[in-house]
């Protein structure tokens, strides 16, 4: 598929969310589109298998199929390849075009049916290895919340109306080398997060950071036999890293429900088999879900010095992911919690990457004290790369990236980037935004490990060391700009010139007044 036509397929999704302003808030038409765009991919995706194990029996269409032996049959098959199974009649194209019948009547009502229907995919799945990624898939698409119509009918009238768009737009399944509903699905998730204000946060990294990260964990690798994010959101970031390298499992945790549901449909979406990832809904923190597990790459955007349990839970000083620091990171500030947590499940050969908020570079107390332990202790800092403001939905501080390994084949030293300047990126709208070049200019400084004047510079740990384990930007890259210096002797020259044509002008003016016969100002 060429590029204008995933620009168009992205443009018609996005079209339809924008026909549904105004008759439902944003928020909850996210939820509906997004949980039907994966319904519909979900019935086509079992329509095409089932048509090609159909290839050789008198009844080669899926929908046309009658024979409860054949159809028995494929219900076994898809839920070892697919992971879940629908029946003809429970296919997409059937319910939405009962829903927009031409003639009104009672069968133009679908909601109990298409209730029964997202329940069915559910339930196919139970006892089954797919079980945990489907179980309350479709728990936030409620069709009889009054905040899509206040009456039955009008519920149905907006349901059968999104069915209709959404059966009208082609996903192009059958091209087995696209992954142009993926991506135009992560489109549609920017869109609405762009729109979220504050909440924006919750399931979204701008694409271009997440460009970033994947782009730093894979640093010297094709092939990557896991990815983790403790707190994944809408799963973006671990998808992102399998555009860098070759990724066998996919692995998270994500506390909110709603996110969760999206991130594994984001998962199944990209064609990510049910066996090759595990997204689990919990507190990362308080009950983390992947601990026996190392991991080759960990990419993350948690939650900016959110709260958490530390102090209130003694459990955590003996828990081995914090117990050596000697510290608990702050109740009010969980930033090295989540840090500490990420280096704990990342392998020896790892490499992590994570954005936090600048306070984790130069915040003392418990934060300074694990800080230090990371440096001097650990030696795991490989990076400190500083953000620009303002290209967070949701949030204008500026941020930053720690980049962490185990095993550091540079041992001696840290690289620092500024990457914040004004040159480094363009804003668009209320954000500001990192252009290709910039992201590149990022990563290749990194992996080269390069000191550039104004922009970068490798620190060695005795640097650090002295000052105090400091890691504040501008201790170590100096970005000032010296103003340029004045001539006095110029300017003396153009104040008198000034003060000249000043006494010239007061001449001619004093010249006009006594001609008009009116009194000198002067």
């Amino acid at each position: 598929m060429s590029e204008d036509q995933k620009r168009q397929l992205e443009s018609q999704l996005w079209g339809i969310a924008n026909l549904l302003r105004g008759k439902i808030s944003a928020d909850d038409y996210r939820d509906y589109i997004l949980g039907f765009i994966f319904y519909k991919y979900l019935s086509e995706k079992q329509h095409l298998y089932a048509n090609s194990l159909l290839e050789t029996e008198s009844v080669n269409d899926y929908t046309d199929l009658r024979d409860p032996d054949l159809i028995e049959a494929i219900r076994e098959e898809s839920l070892e390849k697919l992971g879940y199974f629908l029946l003809p009649g429970e296919l997409f194209d059937t319910i939405a075009a009962r829903g927009n019948a031409a003639t009104e009547s009672e069968s133009n009502y679908i909601l109990e049916d298409l209730k029964a229907i997202l329940n069915h995919i559910e339930q196919s799945t139970m006892g089954t290895e797919s079980e945990d990624d489907f179980t309350a898939l479709f728990e936030d698409l409620d069709l009889n919340s009054t905040k899509i119509g206040r009456t039955v009918a009008a519920r149905n009238t907006v349901i059968a109306q999104i069915l209709g768009y959404l059966a009208k737009i082609d996903f192009r399944l059958d091209d087995i080398e696209s992954d142009v509903l993926g991506d135009a699905y992560e489109y549609l998730i920017g869109k609405f997060a762009a729109g979220a204000g504050k909440s924006a946060g919750e399931f979204y990294t701008p694409q271009q950071v997440s460009k970033i990260l994947a782009k730093l964990v894979t640093t010297g690798k094709s092939r990557l036999k896991s990815v983790y994010d403790p707190t994944c959101g809408s799963g973006s970031l671990l998808l992102r890293v399998a555009k860098e390298a070759e990724v066998t499992e996919f692995y998270g945790q994500e506390l909110n429900r709603t996110t969760y549901n999206l991130a594994r449909m984001n998962m199944i979406l990209h064609d990510v088999h049910y066996r090759d990832f595990s997204i689990r809904q919990e507190d990362t923190l308080e009950h983390p879900q992947h601990t026996e597990l190392r991991f080759e790459a960990i990419v993350a955007n948690p939650p900016f010095s959110a709260h958490w349990r530390g102090d209130a839970n003694p459990l955590f000083e003996s828990d081995e992911r914090f117990a050596r620091y000697g510290r608990l990171a702050p109740k009010t500030k969980a930033d090295f919690a989540f840090l500490q947590h990420m280096l704990f499940q990342l392998s020896d050969s790892g490499i992590m990457a994570s954005v936090f908020p600048h306070g984790v570079l130069f915040r003392g107390a418990a934060e300074g004290a694990i800080r230090e332990y990371l440096i001097r202790d650990m030696n795991a800092i490989d990076a400190v790369i500083g953000l620009p403001a303002n290209i967070f939905y949701g949030t204008s501080i500026p941020t930053c990236i720690l980049v962490l390994k185990k095993c550091r084949e540079q041992d001696d030293s840290v690289v620092f980037i500024d990457a914040s300047g004004d040159n480094h990126f363009i804003k668009v709208g209320n954000q500001n935004e990192l252009r290709d070049e910039d992201v590149q200019l990022i990563v290749d400084t990194y992996r080269k490990r390069e000191s550039i004047e104004k922009y970068s510079y490798v620190a060695t740990l005795a640097e650090i060391a002295e000052n105090d384990y400091n890691l504040n930007i501008p201790r170590y890259v100096d970005t000032f700009e010296a103003e340029e210096e004045i001539n006095l002797e110029q300017v003396a020259e153009e104040l008198r010139s000034l003060d000249s044509e000043l006494k010239s002008s007061e001449v001619s003016l004093i010249g006009f007044c006594k001609q008009l016969g009116i009194p000198s100002p002067f």
